[in-house]
Parts: structure tokens; C-alpha cells; sequence
């Protein structure tokens, strides 16, 4: 028997509505009074007192941290680690804009600037054995979740000391020791992958009997994902077996250059969960304070064996979609308003308000970071590239390569087969 609650989350007030490029917008910023209905166990947030009152994200981050005796939102701790990722995404993405206008890497490269919030707020909860799988805009969630810079910079760089042996690339960034399953280039891609990886956990620990087996499987994607087939399937399937996985939805408005609001029918993703049986939550994506709270119920509900949640992080890249992008599409109005709302300048001017780190601090941090990027260039600068022999490793189904001739033979062990290709 199900029952009538309060809307889990409403979409956060965050823009200013008196913005040109936003008057005619019926969602960003928008409440909603609609009443969704779950089954009785799954309760994201408490109730607010009144069935008929939205309780807001924010709301239930200040109620949960009123019974606390610090009133703070974070330790000082948990404060410098979650600046540190932010400012080690930041940086090197900018590293990254160099590199490849110097040459250095190739092909289409996706930055994750502006986006900081929700790859820390979500990744930085989790347990090494926990599962990633990301987007083509996945550096920052592999080195969030521990691969080093080196190892990220060098598989940009196509060196055999990249995380992808040099093969992946921007989009294929893949680390089995650190559980990130890997980047993929087609939107929807990853989520089919992330479901698999969710019921591995559920089967090993219900079928094999592996009681510690608790693992958690992240799903990143975009808002242009949304409107993919795999996406609705997935959610079905986790929902139905309540695997233990969280969809996070980085809505950062644009899908390469079409707008959010123009592509969707109704826009508010967060909806699309309760639909499958699931809780959908909406959460301001540029504060990592606000995506920490969602987050770990999120993470522990799923470990608890409650099943799946779909997170809606509405948030903003700060460059065009790729760095061949010259981002001419969105209105300039639109991208100031969003870069004066930027998540590391935010936390920033939270610790310091609040006394959880002095400017000094959190520069010396920034010079820490400052010199791991640089020698994560140096390091993937000086490496070498990947070996002519491994061009067709992990490509076809026979490890030797592409297959046996009529002779009986391999037929890439015949130097005539790889005549033409090009020479690393």
C-alpha cells in the first residue's frame, strides 16, 4: 500500500528570475505543489510537517543541522579534503585547455569546469570499492575518485602510462583499481554498464552469500542522456531489483547546443524516478554542501539494500561543450550569471566565514595542487607511447588480434597486416 508524502525536493531557487534569458523559463527556479507517492519505506528526507508544504533541499539540510552542536554543514576536516578535489578538478582542466591548444592532446576533449560540486559531493563519499562510471566529460570523476593526475594527464596525452594503456583517450578514461569503470563517448552508454556493475554487488552479496559485499555503483550523465531508451530501461530494472545504485544526473542546461528546456517535454528529470518506483530528488549542483546531504542518503540508502535514487544536480560548465566548442550558443547574460554562482568560490567563502580554514590554508592548498598538475604534465610529457604491438590488444575477441587466416595462422603475426597504419 503506498502512500501520499511531500515532494522529496523542490528545484532550488537559484537564478534570478528577473533575467532576461530566464523570464519565459517554466523550470529553473520553479516549486511545484504536485504530491508524488512512494512506498512506505522509502523516506529520502524526513516529512515536513504539512503533506501540502514542499520541503527544499536547502530546508532539510538546515533542519538535519540544527540538531547538531556545531550547526555546521561540514567539518573542518571533510572541508579541506572536498576543497582540495575541487581545486585538483579545476586545475587541471585548466592544464588541460593548455595542452591541447599546445598540441599535446588530440581529438574532441570535454572540461568539467563549473561542474566541480557534484563530482566531490558524491564521489568523495564513497568506498574504494565502489563503482564509477562516467560520461565524455570524465576526467574529474576519475581522479575524484583516486586515479592519479599523472595517470589521467598521460592517457590525454595517448602515452602507455595512461590509465587506458593510451588507447581510451579523453572519453575512455578506465582505472580497474580504483573501480572506474570508464568514460564512454555515446550518451546513455555507461548507464546499461552501471546497472550490470549494481547487480554484481546485489548477486554477489545475495546469491554468493559475500555479506560484506555493500558496494555502490555511481551513474554520471548528462540531461541530453534523459531522453534516451537506455535510461528509462535502466531505471526500471534497478528499480525492480532494487539494486543499489544511484543515477546522478549533471543537468548543466545545455546538451552540446540545445537547450534543456527545448529538448524535453517536461524538464524536471528528478520526476522520471518516482515514475519507476524510485525517489527523484533535485538539488542545487553548484553547492557541494547542498550535494554532500543528498548524496549520502542517497549512497546509504543504496547500501542498505533500499535500492536505487535519481539525483538531479542542476548545475553549469563554464567552457563550450568541447574545447572545439566556441560556446557562441548561450547567452552571455546566461554564463555570468552562472559563473558569479561558482562552487569553489562559494565553499571557499564558507570555511573562511565560518572559521573551518584560514585564506592561507586553503593557498597553500592550491599551491599543492598547483605543483601535482605540473608534474602530471612533466610525467605524461616524458612517457613514452604505446608499443606498435598493442594496436589491436583489447580490440577483438582473440587476444591475438584480428583472427586466424586460411593459412591457419595469426594473421597479425604476417608484418604485411598492420602496413598503412600509423606509426606511435
Amino acid at each position: 500500500m503506498s502512500l501520499s508524502v511531500a515532494k522529496l525536493a523542490q528545484p532550488l531557487p537559484v537564478h534570478d528570475r528577473t533575467m532576461s534569458f530566464l523570464t519565459t523559463t517554466p523550470f529553473l527556479g520553479s516549486a511545484s505543489s504536485h504530491k508524488l507517492r512512494f512506498i512506505p519505506t522509502v523516506k529520502l528526507f524526513p516529512r515536513s510537517t504539512s503533506s501540502s508544504t514542499v520541503v527544499s533541499v536547502s530546508r532539510v539540510v538546515k533542519d538535519n543541522k540544527l540538531k547538531s552542536s556545531t550547526h555546521l554543514l561540514i567539518t573542518k576536516e571533510e572541508g579541506l579534503q572536498v576543497y582540495e578535489d575541487m581545486i585538483l578538478g579545476r586545475f587541471f582542466e585548466d592544464m588541460c585547455a593548455q595542452m591541447y591548444y599546445r598540441g599535446k592532446m588530440f581529438g574532441f576533449v570535454h572540461l568539467y569546469n563549473g561542474q566541480e560540486a557534484v563530482s566531490t559531493g558524491f564521489i568523495k563519499l564513497l568506498k574504494k570499492e565502489d563503482s564509477v562510471v562516467s560520461t565524455y566529460r570524465d576526467h574529474v570523476h576519475a581522479l575524484s575518485k583516486g586515479v592519479p593526475a599523472r595517470a589521467v594527464m598521460s592517457e590525454l596525452f595517448g602515452k602507455a602510462t595512461g590509465c587506458s594503456r593510451g588507447q581510451g583517450g579523453s572519453m575512455h578514461m578506465f582505472s580497474k583499481e580504483h573501480n572506474v569503470i570508464g568514460g564512454f563517448a555515446f550518451i546513455a552508454e555507461g548507464i546499461p554498464v552501471a546497472t550490470g556493475a549494481a547487480f554484481s554487488s546485489k548477486y554477489r552479496r545475495e546469491v554468493l552469500k559475500e555479506t560484506d559485499c555493500d558496494h555502490v555503483t555511481l551513474a554520471f550523465f548528462g540531461d541530453g542522456t534523459c531522453n534516451n531508451g537506455q535510461f528509462y530501461e535502466c531505471l526500471n530494472m534497478a528499480a525492480l531489483w532494487k539494486l543499489p545504485i544511484v543515477f546522478v544526473v549533471e543537468n548543466n542546461l545545455w546538451a552540446i547546443g540545445m537547450s534543456h528546456l527545448r529538448s524535453t517535454s517536461d524538464p524536471h528529470i528528478w520526476k522520471k524516478g518516482p515514475a519507476f518506483g524510485m525517489p527523484g530528488v533535485h538539488v542545487d549542483g553548484m553547492d557541494v554542501l547542498k550535494v554532500r546531504e543528498v548524496a549520502k542518503e542517497a549512497i546509504e540508502r543504496a547500501r542498505r539494500g533500499e535500492g536505487p535514487t535519481l539525483v538531479e544536480c542542476e548545475t553549469y560548465r563554464f567552457r563550450g561543450h568541447s574545447l572545439a566548442d566556441p560556446d557562441e550558443l548561450r547567452d552571455p547574460a546566461e554564463k555570468a550569471h552562472y559563473a558569479g554562482r561558482d562552487p569553489i568560490s562559494a565553499l571557499k567563502k564558507y570555511m573562511i566565514e565560518n572559521k573551518l580554514a584560514s585564506e592561507q590554508e586553503l593557498k597553500s592548498i592550491e599551491k599543492k595542487i598547483d605543483e601535482v598538475v605540473e608534474e602530471a604534465v612533466a610525467f605524461a610529457d616524458a612517457s613514452p607511447y604505446p608499443p606498435r604491438s598493442q594496436l589491436l590488444e583489447n580490440v577483438f575477441a582473440d587476444p591475438k588480434g584480428f583472427g586466424i587466416g586460411p593459412d591457419g595462422k595469426y594473421r597479425c603475426e604476417d608484418p604485411k597486416f598492420t602496413e598503412g597504419t600509423a606509426h606511435v
